[in-house]
């Protein structure tokens, strides 16, 4: 009798050797497979066939990499040209990967930027986020949104450039209130001509390319001048651009005086966490920080996890031209040749030992451990709180996952359902999700509305994730809810289990329904599960409290999203509710005639005469205005 019991495949030294046997020696990156066919590890080699027979001989090698190779069933390979364009391919392949024995670059946020536009007769200073397609002049990055519009308000009160939209501008008539203010020179209604306007965008340029100080002599020159000419009014205006200039140089807690243009990089660990502190200088001034916490091996040492960070961290950036670092990398040269490769010029790694640049170093260095040292106890004092919510509740271990729902409308108009989660590193609004309500429910029917969203929610859950293995790649946060509380009673509770029941879930999920106390004061609400009786928590008890964090996070969130989807139907252009119209024809129109109200008076002789507009379009556009 034949034994059809099928073996695991092969895995370990062995295979590894196979694959030595038909390496080439030159540079490019390696993958290698577990047995479910999973990239567990991506690596590049300036000698692909020198570097994996390492593999063959795990006895030298640390725990962690002797488990990696055990589990390797297969590899695959990359050649590349250069080991520059090795280290640049690995990144790319980690980020996109991320396999769980590489350092992986968690909360990849995109920063913003400062934009002068230069594709129109007066250039506009906007902020700027995402792939640079459009022409024009891009300073930053700047660490948040806040520090961006911080320094256009100001950049605005010392150069008076407009932030208007082009059709907006295209439609003035008079100045708007931005002129009234002195924040804009008027250039849409010729209040300055548009070569003294381009004198301004240049000064604005030049001030933000780091030439502050020949900007701000042009400017003391300029009041004096206007003193003299005993034109006060122009010396006040000017005087007050100065100022202004003042206060954007003052922003940031850190200033440089020899460091035009640098990222800074600065790494700490401690219980087995990393902290990763980036800041960013330019033009001599300090733009804002922002910490990371890669996910790395706690094995690993602080330098090869800042490598590993550096060359994800720049995959889809533009790097400064210097790096400083708080830790000498190991691969120093080949990092500043693979910068210098995606910048398109000189890039410079160092890790200071004195002056100025030290100090940044540590200053960052600093941050770094503060960050770290806030999460561990945000992440201790959250573990015991999530402890007091098994204990309350009767679960069997603290819950790795809490989801809170809640729904948003008024009079049935704009109908939103939102979920909020957290876990033991608290909110983790990455995982936040909305829920447009698109079936037609009877205005103010809340169970219908929470009906839909946990259906949609589980639904796609189910079908999406695995119930037994459900860890998410770049956050250790499992796909499945072991708690999610409800905003509602018994009635709401019931309806739910209505539709989990539908569902057949493959993980059993326990839900809690929260009922405001009398008169909705806090402190009194009741707790309604499956198979107990209601009941409350103790009027001061810690779990209580997290519990209302919960339900008024998830509050907060449904009514943000609620107040901006109003916000976006109640500006609706009218033109978008033309079928036919699409950007293109509606950029034109808008162009043409400066406004959706101008459309909607123009005749269909004009309507006819704008570009990309047919007259079969122009009869759509005026009919759809003049349908009485």
């Amino acid at each position: 009798m034949t034994d059809t019991t099928a073996l695991p495949p092969p895995s370990g030294p062995d295979v590894i050797r196979a694959f030595v046997r038909t390496l080439p020696n030159a540079p490019g990156v390696y993958r290698m497979l577990d047995a479910g066919g999973e990239v567990m590890y991506v690596g590049k080699a300036r000698n692909l066939k020198a570097r994996v027979t390492n593999y063959t001989r795990p006895d030298g090698l640390e725990l962690r990499l002797q488990r990696m190779i055990a589990a390797t069933v297969s590899m695959e390979f990359v050649r590349t040209e250069t080991e520059s364009e090795a280290l640049l391919l690995e990144a790319n392949m980690i980020k996109r990967l991320k396999p769980r024995f590489n350092v992986l670059l968690r909360d990849d946020k995109s920063f913003p930027y400062i934009h002068i536009a230069t594709d129109h007769e007066a250039p506009e200073l906007t902020k700027h986020r995402g792939t640079r397609r459009r022409p024009g002049h891009y300073f930053g990055p700047f660490a948040s949104a806040t520090a961006v519009g911080r320094t256009i308000a100001s950049l605005q009160k010392a150069f008076l450039l407009r932030n208007c939209s082009d059709s907006f501008y295209a439609a003035r008539t008079r100045p708007c209130l931005q002129y009234q203010i002195k924040r804009c020179a008027g250039p849409c209604t010729r209040e300055i001509s548009l070569e003294a306007y381009g004198e301004l965008v240049e000064d604005a340029r030049q001030f933000l390319s780091g030439k502050s100080d020949a900007v701000r002599k042009h400017l003391q020159a300029d009041m004096s001048k206007a003193a003299e000419d005993m034109d006060f009014e122009r010396a006040a205006l000017i005087r007050d651009r100065l100022g202004a200039l003042a206060l954007v140089q003052s922003q940031g807690d850190a200033t440089a005086k020899s460091v035009e243009e640098a990222d800074v990089f600065a790494i700490h660990h401690e219980g087995g966490q990393f902290c990763v502190q980036v800041f960013f200088f330019r033009a001599y001034q300090n733009w804002g920080n922002y910490p990371y916490r890669p996910r790395a091996d706690a094995s690993l040492s602080d330098a090869e996890v800042l490598e590993a960070f550096i060359a994800q961290f720049y995959e889809n950036r533009t790097p400064a031209r210097l790096v400083l670092v708080s830790h000498e990398l190991a691969e120093h040269g080949l990092m500043e040749e693979a910068l210098t490769s995606r910048a398109g010029r000189r890039v410079y790694i160092e890790q200071p030992q004195r002056g100025e640049k030290r100090d940044l170093v540590n200053h960052a260095l600093n941050n770094a451990r503060e960050a770290l040292g806030r999460q561990l106890a945000e992440g201790a004092s959250n573990r015991t709180l999530l402890e007091g919510v098994a204990n309350c509740f009767g679960l069997d271990e603290p819950p790795r996952r809490i989801e809170v729902y809640d729904n948003s409308h008024i009079s049935g108009t704009n109908m939103v359902g939102a979920m909020i989660v957290a876990g033991e590193e608290g909110f983790s609004k990455k995982h936040y999700r909305t829920f447009n309500i698109k079936s037609e429910i009877t205005a103010g029917d809340d169970f219908g509305m929470m009906r839909e969203v946990l259906t949609r929610r589980f639904t796609r859950l189910a079908n999406e994730s695995d119930a037994e293995a459900d860890e998410v790649e770049d956050s250790g946060m499992p796909d499945w809810p072991d708690v999610v509380f409800i905003d509602g009673g018994a009635g709401q509770l019931n309806a739910v289990r209505e539709v989990i029941a539908q569902l057949n879930l493959p993980k059993e999920v326990t839900f809690i329904g929260i009922a405001k106390g009398e008169e909705r004061d806090a402190g009194r609400e009741k707790f309604f599960m499956e198979g107990k009786d209601a009941f409350m928590l103790p009027h001061r008890d810690p779990v209580l409290y997290y519990v209302q964090r919960l339900r008024d996070e998830a509050h907060r969130f449904a009514i943000g999203t609620h107040r901006a989807k109003r916000k976006k139907d109640q500006i609706k252009n009218p033109l978008d509710e033309i079928e036919g119209i699409g950007p293109t024809r509606k950029r034109a129109l808008l162009n043409h005639f400066g406004s959706a109200k101008a459309v909607s008076r123009a005749s269909l002789v004009d309507l006819q005469s704008v570009p990309t507009i047919s007259r079969a379009m122009a009869q759509l556009v005026y009919d759809y205005f003049n349908r009485s």
